[in-house]
């Protein structure tokens, strides 16, 4: 997916089903943070790896690209060749350098907070890329705590955790 044609900023779940069949879209509750729902427009639900959620500026209207979602076990790309299940060596690349993470700890997830002017940084289209880090599931509680702090991709606690890509959130 890019930042245009059905996933531009003043697409509509009608631009959706024109693009990808009405019967492929459905308008339905999707979870967002701290436990709540919202309304999207869902592509391909019953199919986990081609699920992708977009969320909407007007929700009655359903127009206007507010978020769309990669998450669970989507094979989407986002732009810049971002996909889940990155390694933060193969997210550095794409970026073309380092960046910055915080919020691991208690949670096991975290977010690239800096793109540090990288690759990342801005998407033809005028979106913007929000990643979310899931620790590796090996990795101990006292090396997650450690990468709680703001800390480069390049830190030695960042890396001893293993983080990898596990939800991306591409906004205008």
């Amino acid at each position: 997916m890019n930042c245009g044609g059905a996933f531009a900023k003043d697409s509509s779940h009608l631009k959706l089903a024109t693009a990808y069949k009405p019967e492929n879209i459905v308008f339905t509750e999707v979870d967002a943070s701290e436990g709540k729902k919202q309304m999207a427009t869902v592509l391909f639900p019953k199919d986990p790896k081609r699920r992708l959620e977009v969320w909407w500026d007007n929700e009655t209207s359903r127009s206007g690209t507010y978020l769309i979602v990669i998450n669970g076990q989507s094979t989407w790309t986002a732009p810049k060749g971002l996909k889940l299940g990155l390694q933060i060596a193969q997210l550095e690349r794409l970026n073309g350098k380092p960046f910055k993470l915080k919020g691991f700890g208690s949670s096991n997830e975290g977010s690239v907070s800096d793109w540090q002017g990288g690759a990342l940084e801005s998407i033809a289209g005028g979106c913007k890329v929000g990643v979310s880090m899931r620790a590796d599931a090996k990795a101990p509680p006292n090396a997650i705590e450690l990468a709680a702090a703001e800390l480069a991709s390049t830190d030695a606690a960042v890396k001893a955790i293993k983080p990898s890509v596990a939800e991306i959130i591409v906004g205008y």
